[in-house]
């Protein structure tokens, strides 16, 4: 049998591993269950749409990981993941969607099997796929053991990207960019919009030269005229109409790796409140891009892009970037560092953000946002195109 198919090398895997145990011996845990199908992919090369029942990876301080899963998607493990058949564990299948049992009754079993029932065991309390009723059952059947948060504890030793990771995202940047090249090539009054982003879509999956495109962990964001009042409405089947602006948010994938990117375009003659805005983002994106550097703090760059502007009178009550990296649905960000105010953490180099300059009128929105990479000299952006408010007649 083939080995599997992996997109780092081994040495890679442990390297991560170790960052994690590390973290783990300062906040003096023994187990962690990790969830989050993002921060499982990033330990062990996990890959498959399963996360729609429970599973996770187990890491130890002293032993190797361990997935749990679905019996079924056992295989996918097998496939994917750098771990050996020992340290994989499918459960049944009458314990999916069960009201009668749940599938961490079974993980409950195999830490009592193997003697850890009595250990500190972390887990991702505020995830989006760990439940009530998960952490209900462990409770239930765990009794001697003390469980604790570790919501973030992976997501934070996946900051730094590694140069693998960065031509991933780079290669992520490519295909974004022909993403927007073909809605500028196809947009018009009269298209349809579920016409659009079958061809976003298309673009997007079939990717560049070089580089084949995976599905985005968020679906693209199109709205236009008053329903771009709002920063997160997706598409419907109506046309498309002359005197209104759409804003694309959307994210070239390479490997789960995700480089997103927003513009505007505007169907006719701009309104000048459009140009201005599109001044002051511009203007403060190039400053942003100066401060964005080593030994900056994310605040610095928040406080950086609304200083500047306010000066245009426009203001922004929320935050203006996040980290960036693998991900899966749905949501592209790391959750973890912000560019907002309060939010102390500092830069380090190789870094990478979703830079999100967008402005939200109360009768449109506007949004030309850039990907970035953390260098010694600046912010240095991922993707290579037109940075403006486009306009198409």
């Amino acid at each position: 049998m083939s080995g599997p198919n992996l997109n780092f090398e081994i040495s890679e895997y442990q390297k991560r591993l170790s960052l994690v145990r590390a973290e783990m011996v300062a906040r003096n845990l023994d187990i962690i269950l990790v969830s989050d199908p993002s921060n499982m992919g990033w330990l062990t090369g996990y890959d498959g749409w399963s996360f729609y029942t429970h599973q996770c990876v187990i890491v130890l301080l002293d032993q190797p990981p361990v997935w749990f899963g679905r019996g079924i998607d056992r295989a996918g493990a097998l496939r994917t993941a750098y771990l050996d058949e020992d340290h994989i564990i499918g459960y049944e299948d009458h314990y999916v969607q069960s009201s009668e049992r749940h599938p961490m009754d079974v993980l409950s079993v195999v830490i009592e099997n193997r003697g850890w029932s009595r250990q500190q065991i972390g887990v991702e309390m505020d995830n989006y796929y760990f439940s009530a009723a998960a952490y209900a059952s462990l409770l239930a059947h765990l009794p001697n053991a003390k469980f604790h948060d570790a919501t973030g504890l992976v997501n934070w030793q996946r900051a730094i990207k590694s140069p693998r990771e960065i031509d991933y995202m780079r290669k992520a940047a490519r295909i974004v960019e022909a993403m927007h090249t073909r809605i500028f090539e196809l947009i018009e009054p009269g298209l349809k919009k579920n016409e659009l982003v079958a061809e976003i879509y298309s673009t997007g999956i079939k990717g560049v030269e070089g580089a084949g495109g995976d599905y985005p962990a968020i679906v693209p964001m199109l709205p236009s005229g008053m329903d771009a009042t709002a920063p997160h409405l997706t598409w419907d089947d109506r046309p498309l109409k002359a005197g209104e602006e759409t804003f694309f948010e959307i994210a070239g994938c390479y490997r789960r790796y995700h480089c997103p990117l927003s513009r505007t375009i505007y169907l006719g003659k701009p309104p000048q409140k459009y140009l201005d805005a599109e001044k002051a983002v511009i203007e403060a994106t190039e400053i942003v891009l100066e401060v964005a550097k080593p030994g900056s703090l994310c605040e610095d760059v928040a406080r950086a892009f609304y200083s500047t502007i306010e000066k245009y009178g426009f203001t922004k009550d929320n935050r203006t970037g996040y980290s960036i990296g693998m991900s899966y649905p749905p949501d592209w960000g790391e959750r973890t560092m912000s560019f907002r105010l309060g939010d102390k953490t500092v830069l380090e180099e190789n870094m990478t953000f979703h830079f999100m300059p967008a402005l939200w009128f109360d009768d449109g929105g506007l949004e030309i946002t850039e990907s970035i990479i953390i260098a010694q000299n600046g912010a240095k952006p991922l993707a290579n195109y037109p940075r403006k408010l486009l306009v198409k007649d």
